[in-house]
C-alpha cells in the first residue's frame, strides 16, 4: 500500500474557527477555542483591573463608576455566557473521552447550549435586577 503525499496546510491557524464541513461536534469545538480565547482576554483585563484597584479607595470609587456602564454590563454577560459554554462543553468533551456520549454528539452539544442560554438568561437577569 502506498503512503499518498501529505499537502501542506496553508490555511493555518484559520482552519481552527473554519465551520464549513464540519459536523456539530465540530461547531462546539469552534465554539470552545472562542470562548477559551474570550475568557483568556478577561482574565487579563480581570488582573489589570484588581491591579487599579490597589492603589486605594479613589481608584476603587473610580473602577465602580465605571463598572456601572452599559458596556460593561454587556461584557460581563458576555463573561457568564463565555464561562457556562465552556465549562459545560468541557465536561461534554470530558464524557466523550471516556466513551460516554459519542454516539450523542449532537444531542449533548444542544443540551450544552440549552443550559449555557437557561443559564446565562438567569444570571442576567439577575445582574441587570442588581444594577
Amino acid at each position: 500500500m502506498e503512503n499518498p503525499e501529505k499537502k501542506p496546510n496553508t490555511r493555518g491557524i484559520w482552519d481552527w474557527f473554519d465551520p464549513r464541513g464540519r459536523k456539530v461536534g465540530g461547531w462546539g469545538f469552534i465554539l470552545n477555542r472562542l470562548s477559551a480565547i474570550g475568557l483568556t482576554v478577561y482574565l487579563y483585563l480581570h488582573l489589570v483591573m484588581l491591579g487599579k484597584l490597589a492603589q486605594g479607595p479613589e481608584a476603587y470609587d473610580s473602577f465602580i463608576a465605571f463598572a456601572k456602564q452599559p458596556l460593561i454590563l454587556f461584557g460581563e454577560i458576555l463573561v457568564i455566557i463565555g464561562g457556562l459554554y465552556h465549562g459545560l462543553n468541557g465536561i461534554r468533551i470530558a464524557l466523550n473521552s471516556f466513551g460516554v456520549g459519542v454516539n450523542a454528539q449532537k444531542q449533548l452539544l444542544y443540551g450544552v447550549l440549552t443550559l449555557t442560554i437557561v443559564g446565562s438568561l438567569i444570571f442576567g437577569l439577575r445582574m441587570i435586577a442588581a444594577h
